[in-house]
């Protein structure tokens, strides 16, 4: 036996020394009928009740799905799970028809105690604590009532535009099986089942994230047998892999030159993301409780050069709190124009003719509205301010401690921003601006206005679009009079794709749904496209 385990040691010492150890590279080549997508970052979790994070949702929004769902490459709403619902007349109530003959991956049947279920394990957690998910999606939702097994109704505690939009998120809102849950308990994460077109088939953790495809799925069967997910933090790294064949979608980043890739046969899909940055101020006390004050401020920042200079072209410059593509974006006058003279003389009206000392908050990591980093952007700031008289000292810190010390009103003013995924004006409006919202810090300007607060609560309760896009046109002329915020960029959400995929859509927001998507034995000619 000794001889025999020395001869098998010898022989596989002579394999690797004429044929190498695998290499690290191997691990990325792509095959036929798998689509590997690299990311900046890998999943944390794939139970929709948990998830946060983008990495996360590019999973879950192709096992799971929800009653409705975003139409492909829009923020229309299109049915999924519902087949069609009915709101109430005086909008307190919505009855939703669901799909017949449809079933979890684990194979137990979808129905309305599914969708029940589904919702009040997380209703139940939301009595106490902080602000979830779940909390922002059925925040208004007072009960869930069987009415039979193939129809559900919500009953809300008031009225809601945004609940349609609301239920077509990839966070809290898909339905999850009741069977797995119960099965698995706390490591459902691990071990998720929904009724969308793919399934787990094995989670390497830190590594990869591949999913099969569903040969039981009800609707469209996905045109790629396999899609593996795997990270990879640089963006130079996971061009080189998309150039070298191993990868087939990457996300863009700021440090990878798009105009040097004309011609190589690499496709470019891009699509502004659903947040804002923004510079705010805390308009309950001082220095900033005074409007001329926190004008002054705005004035003194050259916004274009900001995202000419500091964010190399690769950020959207904001007019106001909404992103393109969402419902009243467009109607307003932009915000502040920089206008350092007015900004000075602002200052000393205010009384500070030398200048003003100020802390700036900031967070330490980088966020998908800013991938530079918060320090590095507060810096930036932080130079365009003294320009106007603002003496500044920055503080940063990692992002949950951040978000304390705002909570603390730590500082002056602070470099924040938001994501929203539900694509309604009442997600950045109502959540940033209205007092209702100081209590749970979403309000950190501290921001409060009576007209604004009943503008933005009327838009919340009506379900005619044109009046709302009236109704959130007068909020937003209110706030840029009011600047309890510099209003700075958007980001630009990029995939790069060898020219043989075909049907990447992009969301908004950067989420792709991937049962449309394939890869041809021919590759294309190479485009850019701009979604």
């Amino acid at each position: 036996m000794r001889r025999f385990i020395t001869l098998a040691a010898l022989v596989l010492a002579l394999y690797f020394v004429f044929h190498g150890f695998a290499r690290p590279s191997d691990f990325f080549k792509t095959k036929s009928g798998q689509l590997v997508y690299l990311r900046r970052e890998g999943c944390r979790t794939l139970d929709p009740a948990q998830a946060e994070d983008q990495s996360s949702a590019g999973a879950i929004l192709n096992i799971f799905e929800g009653l409705v769902r975003f139409e492909p490459g829009s923020a229309k709403i299109q049915p999924c799970l519902a087949e069609s619902w009915e709101e109430s007349g005086d909008g307190m109530s919505w009855t939703f028809k669901l799909r017949p003959g449809v079933a979890f991956q684990d194979g137990t049947p979808f129905n309305a105690q599914s969708v029940k279920f589904s919702v009040d394990r997380q209703l139940k957690k939301n009595g106490v604590g902080p602000i979830t998910q779940a909390s922002l999606i059925y925040g208004m939702v007072r009960s869930v009532n069987i009415v039979d097994n193939l129809t559900v109704r919500f009953d809300l505690a008031f009225p809601c535009a945004p609940f349609l939009n609301n239920l077509a998120v990839p966070f809290a809102a898909p339905v999850v099986s009741p069977a797995a849950v119960e099965k698995y308990g706390q490591d459902f994460w691990f071990y998720p089942s929904g009724t969308g077109p793919y399934i787990l088939k094995r989670w390497n953790q830190g590594r990869e994230v591949v999913l099969k495809a569903n040969p039981d799925y009800w609707g469209k069967k996905p045109l790629t047998n396999e899609i593996i997910f795997r990270s990879e933090p640089s963006g130079a790294k996971r061009l080189k892999l998309l150039s070298d064949g191993k990868a087939d979608v990457i996300e863009g980043s700021p440090d990878i030159n798009l105009s040097a890739l004309a011609g190589k046969g690499i496709s470019v899909s891009r699509v502004t993301g659903m947040d804002i940055s923004y510079l705010g101020f805390y308009t309950n006390k001082k220095p900033f409780n005074s409007p001329k004050v926190r004008r002054a401020a705005c004035l003194s920042v050259n916004r274009p050069e900001l995202i000419k200079t500091f964010f190399k072209n690769n950020m959207l410059i904001a007019d106001g709190p909404l992103p393109p593509g969402i419902l009243a974006y467009g109607e307003d006058k932009k915000q502040y124009a920089y206008d350092l003279k007015q900004a000075c003389e602002l200052l000393k009206e205010a009384g500070y003719p030398d200048g003003l000392k100020i802390t700036l908050l900031c967070y330490s990591n980088p966020r998908p509205y800013n991938p530079a980093g918060g320090r590095e952007l507060a810096r930036y700031l932080s130079g365009q301010l003294e320009r106007a008289g603002f003496q500044t000292r920055i503080v940063s810190y990692p992002w949950e401690q951040f978000k304390k010390a705002l909570s603390r009103q730590e500082g002056d003013a602070f470099i924040y921003g938001w994501t929203s995924e539900n694509c309604d004006p009442d997600d950045f409006f109502y959540t940033l601006f209205s007092s209702a919202q100081i209590a749970s810090s979403l309000n950190s300007t501290r921001y409060s206005n009576r007209k604004v607060d009943a503008l933005l609560v009327t838009a919340q309760r009506v379900g005619d679009t044109s009046l709302r896009t009236r109704l959130y046109h007068e909020a937003q002329q209110q706030l840029f009079m009011d600047a309890p915020a510099l209003f700075l960029n958007h980001s630009l959400n990029i995939l790069l794709s060898r020219p043989a995929v075909q049907g990447l859509t992009l969301q908004p927001g950067g989420l792709v749904y991937l049962n449309s998507v394939k890869k041809i034995k021919t590759p294309a000619r190479q485009t850019i496209s701009n979604a």
